[in-house]
This record gives structure tokens, sequence and C-alpha cells, in this order.
């Protein structure tokens, strides 16, 4: 299988926080990836914008470091991409600059700003943008997450925004959503006949949703003590691939079509028992410090891990729990979606020892692909005996003559040059999942929950454990 690269038309791109480590990580050499694709039009160009008082050339040496330190391409090729780059030294919440940025920009192409900036900025750059004639009604605004704190701060960001731009102008990106397996989810549930049917109460016993970090908080740990895992993974990551497991069949493979559905998940879920919550905070090991001492706070209630029991209230789920789990410190890095069958309705190997039943399970990272575990006859003479195989996709064997696959920032940069919103939420999502969340959060906060301690490379708290455990069910183990 041959990937095929579709050009975008001419574009401006104005990106904000050029210096910053987003830019500098991924979306520096996420560009220069569809540079080096074929996927730029000739006369596209990329105006970076930040606060430091740099020359073009300057700026153009940090671009090359970055694109340097993640792709090893030949002095030429960068060459080339650095043409296309200017720079251009803006006070995002003054005046200064904002004259050479509107001297600088184009009307006539493709316009997209993207604000990799803290969302305090939002507002300011917006109205900036719209006062001085810069943005046009077919200009594009991209905002990074955290989008909001809470409902009221969700709400007051959606309305500065819109103040500005119409909603379909607003791409809040969600990088997880750009993820290959994640679209691939939607292509196996909506393209095959063979899972739509099943996926459903009646033959899914349970769902697990697992975003499991090795890396501590050190070195973020202040920003992150005032979110958590609720509000750093929870409400935003997990939950969208919540929508997309659980979502109804979109009349179309349109962007509010996709939205709509995903809104209505969001909008189905219960609202979580306080006894079907598992919060853990790590403690110190070995070399490792604690949470603690990574956020600089010794009293700290803040959580870094957070197990779920989530229900969905709809005829398609009435029974089948979702179990979402994420954490710092963990066993290993990993991410997936385990989609657990039920068991057969009547056995008909009386006194053999059955395996689990089927699990599909769907790697979102390392190595995107999916699995699905089945039962079959051990080989061999002996009479019959049940053991388990497994059919596996990973997507780096499996498609081995495809492009090397996109990181999740480039797809989404793409899609905002083409105007596709799908793969980005919409802000009614943003506030509903707001809405879902802020009791959860209220609750703890108003009674002083201490969350529980757990060690360092391990799979979480107990408590986590005992919420699977209880409904006689067990975690898939995170790592060997």
């Amino acid at each position: 299988m041959v990937s095929r690269v579709i050009p975008v038309n001419a574009f401006d791109l104005v990106l904000f926080g050029a210096t910053g480590d987003l830019a500098r990580r991924k979306i520096w050499p996420g560009l220069f990836h569809r540079f080096l694709a074929g996927q730029f039009a000739d006369d596209s160009r990329i105006i970076g914008v930040s606060r430091s008082d740099l020359s073009r050339a300057d700026f153009q040496a940090k671009v090359s470091a970055a694109i340097s330190s993640a792709h090893d391409g030949d002095k030429d090729k960068i060459s080339a991409f650095l043409d296309l780059i200017d720079y251009v030294s803006v006070d995002a919440a003054g005046d200064r600059g904002w004259d050479n940025l509107e001297a600088a920009t184009r009307s006539d192409v493709i316009q997209a700003f993207y604000l990799s900036v803290a969302p305090k900025f939002f507002g300011a750059i917006a109205r900036r943008l719209r006062d001085r004639g810069i943005a046009t009604e077919e200009s594009r605004i991209v905002v990074e997450k955290p989008f909001g704190h809470d409902l009221a701060s969700a709400r007051t960001l959606n309305a500065e925004l819109r103040a500005c731009f119409q909603e379909h102008q607003i791409y809040r990106i969600d990088h997880y959503l750009g993820k290959e397996t994640v679209q691939n989810l939607m292509a196996l549930r909506f393209a095959n006949s063979l899972f739509e049917p099943l996926w459903n109460a009646s033959h899914i016993d349970h769902v697990q949703i697992t975003v499991s970090e090795k890396l501590s908080v050190d070195g973020r740990g202040e920003y992150y003590d005032q979110s958590g895992a609720m509000r750093d993974m929870v409400q935003n990551h997990l939950m969208q691939l919540l929508c997309l497991t659980a979502m109804e069949p979109p009349s179309k493979f349109t962007p509010n079509a996709v939205r709509n559905e995903k809104l209505k998940v969001i909008e189905a879920l219960e609202a979580v028992e306080s006894s079907d919550i598992a919060r853990g905070q790590y403690r110190a090991s070995g070399d490792q410090g604690s949470y603690r001492d990574h956020s600089g706070n010794d009293k700290s209630i803040t959580e870094s891990f957070i197990g779920l029991k989530v229900n969905v209230a709809n005829w398609r789920w009435a029974g089948t729990p979702f179990y979402l789990r994420t954490g710092k410190c963990l066993r290993e890095r990993l991410s997936e979606i385990a989609v657990y069958f039920r068991n057969p309705p009547h056995m008909i190997f009386p006194g053999l020892d059955v395996p689990q039943g089927n699990v599909l399970v769907i790697r979102l990272q390392p190595d995107e692909g999916m699995t699905l575990h089945t039962t079959i006859k051990d080989p061999g003479p002996g009479g019959m005996r049940l053991t388990e195989a497994s059919l596996d996709m990973t997507f780096a064997d499996s498609l081995k003559d495809a492009e090397r696959p996109q990181d999740a920032y480039e797809r989404l940069i793409m899609d905002v040059i083409r105007g596709d919103q799908t793969l980005f939420m919409r802000g009614d999502e943003v506030e509903a999942a707001w809405a879902w969340a802020d009791p959860i959060i209220a609750d703890w906060t108003d009674r002083n929950l201490k969350p529980q301690q757990y060690d360092v490379g391990s799979s979480g708290p107990e408590d986590s454990l005992l919420l699977m455990h209880r409904d006689g069910r067990r975690w898939r183990p995170i790592g060997n």
C-alpha cells in the first residue's frame, strides 16, 4: 500500500509562540516533514511570531536546529524549507509589532493563525487580528489545550474567540485525535460490516481505555499541580477516545456530523459516584523524587493518577461500563483502547480451561496497530485443548510500503489548511466535557480528599485495582 500525498493550496501559516517548546519539538519538525513530502504549494509561507527580538537569520537558525534534532535531512532540503520562513517580533498583549505582522501577511491565500501560547493570550491575540484587519472572514485560528480550567473559564474562552471568529474558523487541537490509530478506529467501525453489528452492550462486556506514562511531572510540576490528571488528561484526551469508541455512526463523514455524535456521547454520560473513582499520587522511590517534590508543594493533594468507571446512558451501551485510567510514573508508556467482548452464551467444551473471551486491542502508542485476541484449539494430538491466539496488525509491519506514519501535528496542521474540522473539538463539546468533569473535581475538592500513594514503576494505586476487582474484572497489564 502506497500513501498518496495530496498537496494543499498556497497558505500563510502564522505561528505565535514560534520559539516555544511545542514549536521546537513538534510543529517545526512536523511542517518540515510535510514539506519533504511535497505537500506545500510553491508560494506557501510560514511566519514565526514571538516576543524575542530576533533577525530573520537568527530565527531560521533556531528552526534549523529544531529540525536537525528531529530529522536527519540534507542541508539543501533544510535550506529550501527555511526559505519559506519569515519572522516578526510581536508583543501579543501590547501594540508592538502588529503593523509589521500586518505587512507580512497576505489576504489572497489561505490564512491560518496558530496560537501556540498560553490560553491567557488567546483573547488578546484574536482581538488584535480582528481589529487590525489582519484576519479575514476566511482565516482560521488554531488554539492549543487547555481549553479552560473548568466550565466557567471554558465558556469565557469560547466567548472571547467567538467574538472575533466564527465557530467554523476555530480549530481546537487535541493531538490525540490526529493519531493514525484513533482515525483507524472510525474506519474499523464504520467501514467494516464485521464489527459494527457487535458494537453494543449485547456483545461487549466492558471497555478499558488506558493512557500510561513513565515520565514524572518534574520540570512542569508547578503547572501540573494546578490541573492534575483529571483536567490534564481525562477531560480532553481520554474523553475524545471514549467518544470515538462509543459514538453512533454519523449519517456522513463530515466534521459536524462526526462532532454531533461525539457530543451526544458526552451528554449521555452518567454522573460518576465517588466509589467509582480511584485517585493516586506517586511517592519517592530510589533516586526518583515524589510528586510533591516535583510540584514544589509538600502538601499537595493533586492527583498524578486517576481511574474511573464511567457509564454511557443510552440504548447502545446500557450495562456496559467504560473504565478509564491515566497516570504519571507508571510501568510503561502505553496508550490503548481494549474492547472486551462477552463470552459465548453457551460453552460446549465443559471442563476445559477456557481462555478469556475475545479482546480487541487498539494501540495508540507505542507500535500503533490493532490486535484481536481469539480462542483456538491448541495444536497437537491428545484431544481438545483451548488456547489463545492473536491476529495482529502493527502498522509498521503490515503497511511496509506506506509513507512514514505522520505525527499527529503534521496531519492536524494540514487539516487546518484544508479547512477540515473533523479531528478538532467544537466549542459545545469542550463545554459539555467540563460540565461532566466539574462535579467530580468539586466533590473531592470540597471533601479535601487525599490521593492514595503508589510506587514509581507500578500500575497505579491499590484503589484502581479494587475498582475493577469488585466488578469481577481485571485491568490489562501495563507492560510485561
